[in-house]
Formats: structure tokens, sequence, C-alpha cells
């Protein structure tokens, strides 16, 4: 599924000096394309809110009754609402079977691909990947958090970025944080990307914006090493 003309050494080596980076061109062309069909014509998308069970997708007099008193929650702190699948939940319910989504699952787990994190990262703890589908809409957010969950051991996180024809001034960007909660940089959502950040780090994605014509689409999790005994 990788590249076959991906050279990560200057990736390797700016993640080693700054502690995140974005690789382009990830996926051979065939596997990014395909993915970013399933991701747009075929996931059962539900609707996630901080604190609050996944409901079916915000639709019209939905969106329009629950959002501001999600923006309403979001003022006081942390919180999130966008769209998502929970790719190993649903491969451990045997749910979906027919989607091309749970091979990548498959494939991030394989002896071959965590092979190839360790060498990206230099961290030869890594021993699993996680994932989830998500999909950011118009009004849809990420608020600032650093990640840090000591119970999964994460030590990556990681966004393989599948929306097409991304404009800047749609929103969605991940944005970085800097330890005085001032602005330090940003990654667009590039078509077949890799933006890959060490935990913890304080980051958010920006609000997407009603005029953005297309679907913020991504897989997205962590790359975990072996939890505490």
């Amino acid at each position: 599924m990788i590249s076959n003309h991906l050279d990560i050494a200057p990736y390797r080596q700016r993640l080693a000096q700054t502690g995140r980076v974005q690789i382009p061109g990830f996926l051979q062309t065939d596997a990014a394309d395909r993915l970013a069909d399933c991701l747009r014509r075929e996931v059962p998308w539900t609707t996630a809110e901080r604190g609050l069970p996944d409901s079916p997708p915000w639709r019209g007099d939905t969106a329009r009754q629950r959002m501001p008193e999600a923006y309403r929650r979001a003022a006081a702190g942390f919180h999130f609402v966008y769209d998502r699948y929970l790719m190993v939940e649903a491969m451990r319910e045997g749910r979906d079977p027919q989607l091309v989504l749970h091979a990548v699952l498959a494939f991030f787990n394989s002896p071959e691909y965590l092979g190839f994190i360790r060498e990206l990262t230099g961290d030869a703890s890594l021993a699993m990947v996680g994932a989830q589908a998500t999909r950011y809409l118009p009004g849809q957010f990420l608020r600032v958090h650093d990640d840090r969950h000591d119970d999964e051991a994460r030590r990556y996180a990681y966004v393989l970025n599948l929306s097409r024809n991304w404009e800047v001034d749609w929103g969605g960007l991940l944005h970085f944080v800097d330890e005085d909660g001032g602005h330090r940089d940003a990654m667009m959502p590039r078509f077949n990307s890799l933006s890959l950040f060490k935990v913890p780090a304080k980051h958010f994605v920006g609000v997407v914006a009603p005029w953005a014509q297309e679907p913020r689409l991504a897989i997205t999790g962590w790359w975990h090493a072996p939890p505490a005994a």
C-alpha cells in the first residue's frame, strides 16, 4: 500500500528534529483512490460529541438544533463534534466485513508496516496501530488537547488524509499550539498525505467552514508501544 517512490530519510530527520512531519504521496495511487471512495460512499458514519453516545449523522434540523449547544459546551473547554467510524470495534464485532477499510487496519498491524514505522520513528517499542475513520463536515471541530493517555502507551498520532482538492480557507487544518498557548504552525489535509506527530503535543482541528465543498476525510489513530503490565 505504501508508495514505492517514498524516501523516508528526510521525513525521519524532520520528525526527529521537530516531533512532527507531513509525508506527501504516502500511499500508492490506486490504494489512496480506493480508500477515499470508501470513506465518501460506503462508510456507515455516526456523529460523535464528547461525553455523549454516538448518534446517526447530524443533518438538517438535527444539526441546527444540536450544534448551538455543542458550541456552548466547547466554550467551556475541551470538546469535539465530528463523524467517525470506529474501525477496531467494528472489526472485533464483525460489522461491515465488505468495507475495504478493514484491510487497512490489518495492514497497519502487519510485521511489514510495524517495521516501517519503527524505522521512520527510530522507536523500536512500537507494537500496535489503532485506527478510526473520521469525517468533518461544515461546523464540526476538535478543540485543543494533547492526546496524552497513559493507559494506552500512545507514542505517535497520525492522520492519513483522504480529502481531495482541499483549500486552505475551508478550515479543518491540523494546528499545533506552543507552550504559551500561541499558534505554532499547521498542516493542511492534503490528499494522500500522512500527518504525524509525537505524543503529547497540543493541537486541534479547526472548524470546517460553511463554504467547504468537500468533507474532511481521514483515517486517524495512534502508534502504540505495548501497554504497561
